[in-house]
């Protein structure tokens, strides 16, 4: 890896990702819900945040930007769909467009479902995607402005990137998805087995996140939904599911 990534853990259960390419000295904030300590681990570690990039409009994942942005002069790209709904958006993304910290490319892979615009950013050379709430680990986000067809081609995409590919969601959701996943699919070995690695890293403070594009696909329901019904099941059952 030539970018460096920092998980920055907020409000209850959010992580803002924070990125840094020595080389250039070039700090991105992914998704900063909240602007303090977003700024403070940036200046404990003598970085300047340049850019933020926004995966999709819902406040824990913009509400940092305009104090980050009026503190550090730092560009925000958003996605383009979304552009009323994000103030402070000064480069709007769409599908296959291109975005860079130092040398490091990205490609802007728009996975609307969880909202209209949503995007995912995957830097191939990094091995890393961030998906803001479309994929979790274990889990995938709620279909609040989206359709079962729309979340299943995104797992569909997802699922065909490389499994060392590391997945950088937005919140540590893992131990609750897991238990659903347990109840989607009780003959998965691999799931009950992660299970008990999510479970003792959780008990000692552990975040479980990253995690790889490899792990989900042998353990996360949604992702291994075979079609769109069977999707669209799984995802108004874990919905409900208080497990």
């Amino acid at each position: 890896m030539s970018v460096e990534i920092v998980r920055i853990p907020v409000l209850s259960d959010n992580y803002v990702w924070l990125l840094h390419e020595p080389a250039s000295g070039e700090t991105v904030a992914v998704d900063p819900a909240v602007a303090e300590p977003v700024l403070a681990e940036a200046e404990r570690r003598g970085w300047t945040i340049g850019q933020i990039w926004n995966t999709h409009w819902h406040g824990d994942h913009i509400g940092g930007n305009d104090a980050i942005k009026a503190a550090t002069g730092a560009r925000v790209s958003a996605p383009a769909a979304e552009a009323a709904k994000i103030p402070s958006l000064d480069v709007p993304l769409r599908e296959g467009d291109s975005v860079r910290i130092g040398a490091v490319e990205g490609t802007v892979m728009e996975v609307p479902a969880h909202t209209a615009g949503h995007i995912a950013i995957h830097l191939p050379g990094e091995q890393a995607v961030f998906v803001g709430d479309t994929l979790f680990a274990m889990g995938c986000g709620r279909l609040f402005e989206g359709t079962p067809a729309q979340m299943h081609a995104n797992m569909d995409r997802l699922a065909a990137l490389p499994d060392a590919t590391r997945v950088y969601c937005a919140h540590e959701y893992t131990q609750s998805n897991g238990r659903y996943a347990l109840v989607a699919e009780p003959d998965n070995g691999a799931i009950r087995a992660r299970m008990e690695q999510v479970d003792a890293a959780r008990a000692r403070g552990e975040a479980t996140v990253p995690t790889t594009i490899g792990l989900e696909r042998e353990t996360n329901p949604f992702m291994r939904a075979g079609s769109v019904e069977e999707l669209a099941r799984r995802r108004a059952a874990k919905d409900v599911f208080r497990g």
